[in-house]
């Protein structure tokens, strides 16, 4: 399951009824949280902690990346691997993932939970197989 935010919902709502456009994104950035966010996003504050330190790093995974979305509600996957580097401290254990606006910082976009959680210590590597990350309007 994911979960749109508050920062995107606001963009397509700005988009579709004040005429500002959401710059379409080339990409976007897979990233990995120790702490999930949570549904309540409009305080400001997630509640989540991304992976950081250890040669960790978010991937960029380009638009043609995407399998076109598909079913009812419409879904989108990844049509690729996607590999984050061999971690050269340990991450912690990773409990989900956003998808970003940029590399670092920027706007997290859509968020979800791992199915299983998955603790990175020295010298593993995490991916994501393809079709693993569904992105859905539901």
């Amino acid at each position: 399951m994911s979960y749109k935010t508050a920062y995107l919902e606001t963009a397509f709502l700005n988009e579709v009824f004040k005429n500002t456009n959401f710059v379409p994104l080339v990409g976007v950035y897979v990233g990995l949280f120790t702490t999930s966010p949570t549904n309540d996003l409009q305080s400001g504050s997630n509640g989540s902690t991304e992976v950081s330190g250890g040669a960790y790093a978010r991937q960029s995974v380009v638009a043609a990346s995407w399998n076109a979305p598909t079913g009812t509600p419409s879904a989108v996957t990844n049509s690729a691997i996607i590999t984050f580097p061999t971690a050269s401290a340990g991450w912690g254990t990773v409990t989900g993932f956003g998808i970003f606006d940029a590399l670092t910082t920027g706007n997290l976009l859509y968020y979800g939970t791992l199915t299983a959680s998955k603790t990175v210590a020295i010298g593993d590597v995490l991916q994501f197989n393809a079709s693993a990350i569904s992105i859905s309007e539901d």
